[in-house]
């Protein structure tokens, strides 16, 4: 062991005193290990983001499941929710009303702010003092007296606030609006977890991360060739193979070493940069972003222990003489058998959980993380071999064809590794694309809602009254039409009845909506038939029966409102309502409602909006603000999709914009390294009168020819990781073209502007005062 520290040691200080080359080749390595080794650690830190914003969103709840209200006292607090969408990005609104000292304050905030005033987060300050927040502005029509503090958030970017009102104490209802004494901890709810959840989070983390390995593991053998002539020096100096080696980890450990003080400063550098992104609406404050300790520990001793191994295993077929390495003869043709156990081995783990689907348990994480893991390195095993046996048998072509395939024929095992990194990221990417795009119907269900009849839906509260606030939405700009229903439950007692039935009311034409009616004049009264799940209506829509609307239950007491049956009921046939259900139980024109019933009813406008005028769904909302803070505005969609699914989907694409950044900038410092190598080379072909559009063309074919071969084994491995992931799920088995021809085209197009950004330093190299020399 002691000569292992000590050889290493020497690695260390040839790599420190090696001079101006030396120096260049250390920067070279320390920056391509400190792009992953800051991944790695922001990767590391998202668990602690995800507890940490969980537990912030928990802290703030102020919602009880209690069937009861809370009796008033000095410790009371009465909190409304009147959340709205500003451009299809969520707003957090509450309004509160203090019942005394000491009130419960949420998170965030030093002091209750007074009725009229209210208090934003900053990012919503900054929208609303901008001129793209006038509409919003219209609808809170608050005093800003202050911001929200970072407890109270649960990212930078979200948009809340928090205003003082008055008069809410009448109007609690156990949802909306609720009496508490306290925030935070919510009842505890046991949710099962789901097996396909569980597996593409757990696939999300291993695609994400093996490119970073893959890439940490090529910047550590930076600057190969010219190390090749300082071994040999080594050797004519007296050291064995085994020091010579050992030494050769020592200079990779070197780099490993200064990687990871640059990967910290990276990490720190884009710890405070996520503060101020925000990605598919998802945002962070930097205090979020904490490694683990324990994985933070491990990534310090992995990335330099795989510097060495990976420097050792790389040598380990390389005869180092005095007077050069062999590697600069022909070398032995790469063996095919072994790389393919790496694969085969990985879709062996797989194969057991295949069928699996949601009703066989959770699937065997470990199995699961060994088989992707596998099937992904085996992507970077054979791709050596593949570019190898290729490029060995590419022939003819112009002068530029000819120079590039000559290079990769010398050195196909540096152009394999180059490309490695980004063909990890394709396949796998691509498997996740087959894998969401097979269980999304699972998880995205197509909404009933009939978008030829509305587009926008505004629930009002009990006690609005309907036709002034149809007149306000009919003179909203762009609203083409309105249908105004208001609704009830009818019981035959007072208190907990035993039968009750669905009130509806409306004119004429919002009652068509809901069924065939034989005739209609204000006045009539109808009873719904054709509903199958409706079966107390034909019991109790009997002409001259006495009838209560609004009942009361158990848990709320108020006064009912007696209804006799009239004797000129008419029947009418229900059909699907705008919401794409069948209602039942009785229907009721205007003129047919008793007095005292119109305050118990509950309002339901339905909205035809012209699409083409801009900003018209902001326009619907601040009319229901105005109507009533309480009004809840809604835009229909074809489809709704589950929350947790589309958390998963988000946190792949936010990982995904993070691993390509990596990927371009590792590629950019690789390619750098590579033309930094042959200077000399380049140099001399200049001097010799090659044009310099011949020799970058040939660079480019350089880089071309390995990452076509790459795109093309990604894409076939990650169809087939596709393809089981797919059967373990018990889908069936679809490819989805266009992603997989998206994912391949983003790896093309990553490369393409790494070529793009290299060409400026090639041409300044491609001078014949490059051949001068110390």
């Amino acid at each position: 062991m002691s000569q292992w520290a000590r050889d290493l040691a020497m690695g260390v200080r040839f790599a420190f005193t090696g001079g101006r080359e030396g120096w260049a080749r250390l920067l070279l390595t320390a920056v391509g290990v400190g792009l992953g080794v800051a991944l790695l650690l922001l990767t590391t830190a998202l668990p602690n983001t995800l507890v940490v914003r969980h537990e912030r969103e928990e802290a703030r709840l102020d919602y009880t499941y209690s069937q009861t209200t809370m009796p008033r006292s000095d410790r009371t607090l009465v909190i409304a929710d009147i959340d709205t969408t500003f451009h299809e990005k969520d707003v957090r609104g509450r309004l509160m009303e203090p019942e005394g000292a000491r009130a419960p304050l949420p998170p965030g905030l030093d002091t209750f702010p007074a009725v009229g005033d209210m208090v934003v987060s900053p990012a919503l300050k900054e929208l609303l003092g901008s001129d793209g927040g006038k509409l919003l502005r219209e609808r809170l029509p608050y005093r800003i007296v202050g911001t929200i503090g970072e407890s109270g958030l649960i990212g930078s970017h979200e948009l809340a606030y928090y205003a003082g009102a008055n008069g809410f104490a009448a109007k609690i209802n156990g949802s909306s609006v609720a009496r508490i004494d306290r925030f935070g901890h919510p009842p505890a709810t046991s949710e099962k977890s789901d097996p396909v959840l569980v597996l593409l989070a757990l696939v999300v983390f291993v695609v994400l991360l093996m490119p970073v390995a893959v890439f940490i593991a090529a910047a550590v053998r930076f600057g190969g060739e010219r190390r090749d002539r300082r071994l040999a020096a080594l050797r004519l100096v007296g050291s064995d193979g085994g020091m010579t080696r050992r030494i050769a980890a020592g200079e990779a450990l070197a780099g490993a070493l200064a990687g990871l003080v640059l990967g910290t400063l990276f990490f720190f550098v884009g710890r405070q940069v996520a503060g101020t992104a925000e990605i598919l609406d998802v945002s962070v404050f930097p205090s979020y972003l904490n490694p683990s300790p324990v994985l933070a520990v491990l990534v310090a001793v992995a990335v330099p222990a795989a510097a060495v191994l990976v420097t050792l295993f790389a040598l380990r077929q390389v005869v180092i003489e005095p007077l050069g390495v062999v590697r600069a003869a022909r070398p032995r043709q790469r063996r095919l058998w072994w790389r393919l156990l790496l694969p085969l081995g990985g879709l062996a783990m797989l194969y057991p959980m295949v069928g699996q689907g949601h009703d066989n348990g959770n699937f065997n994480q470990y199995l699961v993380t060994g088989g992707v893991i596998l099937l992904l390195v085996g992507v970077t095993a054979l791709l050596p071999w593949i570019v190898e046996t290729v490029v060995a048998r590419l022939g003819r072509g112009g002068v530029a064809w000819q120079l590039a395939v000559r290079r990769l024929q010398l050195s196909s095992g540096t152009a394999a590794r180059m490309v490695n990194g980004i063909a990890v990221a394709v396949a796998g990417a691509i498997a996740l694309q087959l894998l969401f795009a097979g269980v999304e119907s699972d998880y995205t269900k197509a909404s009933q809602n009939d978008l030829s009849r509305a587009q926008m839906q505004v629930n009002l509260p009990k006690g609005v009254p309907l036709d002034p606030a149809a007149r306000q939405f009919a003179a909203t700009k762009g609203v083409r039409k309105v249908t105004a229903l208001s609704s009830a439950s009818i019981g035959d007692r007072r208190k907990d009845p035993e039968a009750s039935m669905e009130l509806n009311v409306g004119d004429c034409a919002a009652l068509r909506e809901l069924a065939s009616l034989p005739s209609c004049h204000d006045g009539d009264v109808f009873a719904l038939t054709g509903a199958e799940w409706d079966t107390d209506t034909p019991k109790l829509a009997k002409p001259g029966r006495t009838l209560y609307i609004d009942p009361s239950y158990a848990t709320e007491r108020h006064s009912e409102v007696v209804w006799k049956v009239p004797a000129q009921l008419k029947q009418a046939r229900t059909i699907k309502d705008p919401t794409g259900s069948q209602r039942g139980g009785i229907l009721m024109t205007p003129g047919a409602l008793p007095d005292r019933a119109a305050e118990p009813v509950t309002g339901e406008i339905y909205l035809s909006i012209d699409q083409s005028v801009p900003d018209v769904r902001e326009y619907v909302r601040n009319t229901a603000a105005r109507v009533d803070v309480q009004a809840d505005a809604m835009t229909w969609a074809a489809s709704e999709q589950s929350n947790r699914f589309t958390s998963i989907r988000t946190g792949l694409f936010v990982g995904a914009a993070c691993v390509l950044a990596l990927i371009g900038a590792s590629l950019l410092v690789s390619q750098l390294e590579q033309l930094r190598e042959r200077k000399k080379l380049l140099s001399s072909l200049v001097a010799f009168g090659t044009r310099r559009r011949t020799l970058s063309l040939s660079v480019l074919w350089q880089t071309a020819i390995p990452i076509g071969l790459g795109l093309v084994l990604a894409s076939t491995v990650g169809l087939v990781l596709g393809a089981v992931l797919l059967k373990m799920t018990g889908q069936t088995v679809r490819v989805d073209w266009p992603s997989v021809l998206s994912m391949t085209g983003f790896g093309a197009a990553v490369v393409f502007l790494v070529t793009l950004l290299s060409l400026p330093p090639l041409l300044r190299l491609m001078r014949p005062d490059g051949l001068h020399t110390e």
